[in-house]
């Protein structure tokens, strides 16, 4: 018999944070919302998304390409942010060179002891992508492609790694609710949260939802639809709910993607084809 999990302190509970009767109103934007004291800083933010948040066209990207570093922890060059793009707690958001973030983003580095989101050189974010921390930290590694409406949460450390391609509405959800009691809801039992990795060059496909503690490895292939829990092998290709392991993409396969009569057993090396790209699943 396991022994119940127990609650991280660290994660955060929107509802007390949002109704905190201690703190005034202005103080509960400022924790939420900018995550700085002093009045400096929040005039600073204010001042910055009247101006260019929601402007059109070409001067509202020239705008917030000037401005909006000024937000940010760290930020490099030719890095486009497009219209309605959210920040919260900004000074904990780096972002490398040649970054596009789409029309709708919402980067959320929100905690109060956490590093927060780091976007790698050449990472892409599609419209409407949500990256929200809990008092944990998200990190996007170089030319990552994130899908329009996906939503990568951490409250402890989601990493995704180098050229990693990541489809539509998929969900990465690196945190979890406690449920052992059945005499409280389970909102009120707590959270914990042990991470999330997804190795270089995967292919995460639509609609997947991957778990808390789960972990793809290199090059693996993640099939449309399919919800992860736990590890997931390098090059493997996975489908299903949840998803297992169809085959090895280091195995050859013939047309339809079966392997053939003649392959040699998996542990025979010599009879691999490395050039064979042929996977047979759509996804």
């Amino acid at each position: 018999m396991t022994s119940p999990r127990e609650h991280d302190a660290r994660i955060t509970v929107i509802q007390r944070e949002l109704f905190d009767e201690r703190k005034s109103k202005s103080q509960r934007y400022a924790d939420l919302v900018i995550g700085q004291p002093g009045w400096w800083a929040l005039l600073k933010y204010e001042a910055i998304i009247l101006v260019c948040w929601g402007m059109p066209g070409a001067l509202g990207l020239l705008l917030r390409s000037r401005l909006y570093p000024l937000l940010l922890g760290s930020c490099g060059r030719d890095v486009v942010f497009g219209t309605g793009v959210v920040l919260r707690h900004p000074h904990k958001i780096h972002i490398a060179d040649r970054v596009v973030v789409d029309d709708g983003c919402c980067l959320d580095a929100k905690g109060t002891d956490n590093q927060g989101i780091r976007l790698g050189r050449g990472v892409f974010l599609g419209r409407n992508t949500i990256l929200s921390c809990k008092n944990g930290d998200i990190v996007i590694e170089d030319e990552a492609n994130i899908g329009f409406n996906t939503e990568i949460f951490s409250a402890s450390r989601v990493r995704v790694g180098r050229k990693v391609l990541i489809a539509a509405y998929t969900y990465l959800v690196g945190g979890d609710h406690l449920y052992d009691r059945i005499d409280l809801p389970v909102l009120d039992q707590g959270r914990t949260a042990a991470g999330i990795d997804v190795g270089d060059h995967a292919w995460l496909g639509a609609h997947v939802v991957v778990t808390d503690g789960s972990r793809v490895g290199r090059d693996a292939i993640i099939g449309a639809g399919a919800v992860v829990v736990g590890e997931i092998p390098e090059f493997a290709i996975a489908v299903g709910t949840p998803a297992r392991v169809v085959r090895d993409r280091r195995t050859p396969t013939d047309a339809g993607g079966r392997p053939p009569e003649s392959a040699a057993p998996e542990s025979d090396t010599s009879a691999r084809s490395p050039s064979d790209k042929s996977d047979g699943y759509t996804l």
